[in-house]
């Protein structure tokens, strides 16, 4: 298999399988060195970009993606009678950056940094997709760990968590980062 076949099959198994597809299990696919496969979904993703198609395709940590380019949004709404979600609360988006600047986190963890009872904006926030619990804590009473999900990086439009802007250095930390994590309607749809 040439290099343009090795793109042109990426591009069918991204299309066909509508989630996210792992490297390794791409590799495995067609029997490729996982840095193969990264070059030629990079490619794949460059042609699309260079093209201004509606699709591109998006690197979420270890996995490739297709999704449709965000500048259509609108439009696919419209076309799926798509009901506008109220955005998150500056609450939310205050726990949502205590969790992935320190995930994973207990919901104890997030309540001592707030300073107030944050379960049912955890439990919105898994309602989103936004965080998902991560197993539990070997502690008495096992409390759940929390962290961000694939659907986070894809709603912040980052490949993973160490393209989080850097933590401020002052008292109000939590609150500058909830103000630069800021989600519009469209984005927190499911």
């Amino acid at each position: 298999m040439n290099n343009k076949e090795l793109i042109r099959g990426v591009e069918a198994v991204l299309f066909a399988s509508g989630e996210p597809m792992s490297i390794e299990r791409l590799a495995q696919t067609f029997e490729k060195t996982p840095e193969e496969i990264v070059k030629a979904a990079d490619t794949l993703g460059e042609e699309y970009k260079a093209d201004k198609r509606g699709i591109v395709i998006v690197r979420l940590e270890n996995t490739y993606q297709m999704a449709s380019d965000e500048r259509f949004a609108d439009y696919i709404k419209k076309a799926f009678d798509m009901r506008r979600r109220t955005p998150l609360s500056s609450a939310a988006l205050e726990v949502l950056a205590v969790v992935a600047y320190n995930q994973p986190v207990t919901r104890a963890f997030i309540e001592q940094v707030r300073g107030v009872d944050c379960s049912g904006v955890v439990s919105t926030l898994i309602e989103k997709g936004l965080i998902e619990e991560q197993g539990r804590l070997e502690l008495p009473g096992k409390p759940l760990l929390y962290g961000t999900t694939k659907n986070f990086l894809r709603c912040f439009s980052i490949s993973d968590l160490s393209e989080l802007p850097p933590l401020p250095k002052n008292e109000n930390a939590v609150n500058d980062v909830a103000e630069q994590l800021s989600l519009t309607d469209e984005e927190t749809e499911n």
